[in-house]
């Protein structure tokens, strides 16, 4: 295993838990942290239901950050520090041109570029910051994770909305094997803005109930749409061989990837271009379906997309293997969502143990769901999906480093 890449910190920054420890008892807890939003007024807004991480930037980020970035990569640069935490490693350890980081962001720094198109309608231009001429850039979360933590090899950013936090990881896996030695990796979003929500009402995906237990109901009759949520993971990805140097143990290893492009006008109806990505991922990985333990799926609370998900995973593999989607208990953070669904399935993975979707009351197939309470079980490969609009599908493949 010692070519292989893995991932050795995580650092998740989500509704109801910051860190390995709250983030995992709060997806074990199958507990539902949504809410009403009260980063805006959403009285005269559809969407008014959403997942809102409990965060004080300024305990976690230093201030001359903080007065440059956007909430996202505020969320990004937080859980970048947890992971390189976890993962043992501090940066200055290593030669900067062998460290590397990876994002993805779908919204970017919407709230910074809201806030400085007011400043510019009411006060004028020489009121506008000049940090607004990179804060609200997708980039801006790569951008700042590097300079500040002085990774000066290969870095990059994806937009490919959801599935970008595992292409991301992707990303990494092969970075390290081109010769990088360390690689950050992961998603940021804070998409919970008038100016980031408004163009997406038209597409009908997100759920207008303003009751936060009925605003999040992936693979039920009740589904209506998901609840947006802010939220991020950030991942330390190198090759075991550096870890075991460096006395950093794996917690998962990234044994594979696939990822395709369907080209329709929201999710494919199909289920055709994900299905694709899961065999691409499972050959990558050198694994066969039914090595798949448990599966951590997509669960847009699309009624369509859902069915075709639903599809995709009984013919991979069958109704026996049990499927979760615990964010739908805080909600759907975009890029930051798949990479909180490969955080969450790499502490699945680390305890054995599978957390739930929170509730699931109407069941729409006969799958194994994973509903109200964790479920111990033995737990070697995991594999993760993840869709976003407009035809962009991932799957992820990791598995426990002992197997």
């Amino acid at each position: 295993m010692t070519s292989a890449a893995v991932i050795t910190g995580v650092g998740p920054v989500a509704p109801g838990g910051v860190g390995t420890t709250e983030f995992w008892r709060a997806i074990c807890a199958g507990r539902n942290q949504l809410a009403r939003i009260t980063r805006f007024d959403p009285e005269n807004n559809p969407v008014t239901v959403a997942g809102e991480v409990g965060f004080d930037p300024g305990e976690l980020i230093e201030n001359r950050y903080l007065v440059q970035t956007d909430r996202a990569t505020q969320l990004g640069l937080a859980a970048a520090d947890l992971a390189m935490a976890d993962a043992l490693f501090s940066p200055p350890a290593l030669n900067p041109f062998a460290a590397g980081v990876i994002t993805s962001s779908c919204v970017g720094g919407a709230e910074s570029a809201q806030r400085a198109l007011g400043t510019l309608w009411n006060c004028g231009p020489h009121h506008v910051s000049p940090y607004q001429s990179f804060a609200p850039s997708h980039a801006a979360t790569t951008g700042q994770v590097s300079v500040r933590d002085t990774m000066k090899g290969p870095c990059g950013v994806l937009v490919t909305d959801e599935a970008g936090g595992l292409d991301a990881l992707a990303h990494a896996r092969r970075a390290i094997r081109r010769g990088a030695r360390i690689m950050i990796a992961g998603a940021a979003e804070a998409p919970l803005c008038p100016y980031a929500l408004a163009p997406q009402y038209s597409a009908r995906m997100l759920s207008e109930s303003a009751d936060p237990d009925a605003a999040y109901l992936p693979f039920s009759h009740g589904a209506s749409g998901y609840a947006p949520a802010e939220g991020a993971a950030m991942f330390v990805v190198e090759s075991a061989a550096d870890a075991a140097e460096r006395g950093s143990r794996p917690r998962a290893v990234i044994a594979g990837h696939g990822s395709t492009f369907s080209a329709v006008a929201a999710f494919d109806p199909s289920g055709e271009g994900l299905a694709m990505a899961c065999r691409k991922a499972l050959a990558a990985a050198g694994r066969r379906p039914e090595d798949i333990d448990v599966v951590f799926a997509d669960a847009t609370a699309v009624p369509t997309a859902d069915r075709a998900e639903v599809t995709v995973i009984k013919s991979l593999v069958g109704t026996k293997v049990p499927v979760t989607a615990p964010k739908a208990g805080f909600g759907r953070a975009y890029a930051g969502a798949s990479a909180l669904d490969a955080a969450a399935a790499v502490l699945s993975l680390d305890h054995g143990i599978i957390p739930p979707i929170p509730v699931l009351a109407e069941p729409i197939d006969d799958l194994d769901f994973v509903v109200g309470a964790p479920r111990r079980a033995e737990l070697r490969t995991a594999l993760v999906l993840a869709r976003g609009y407009g035809g962009m599908n991932s799957a992820l493949v990791l598995h426990r480093p002992d197997h």
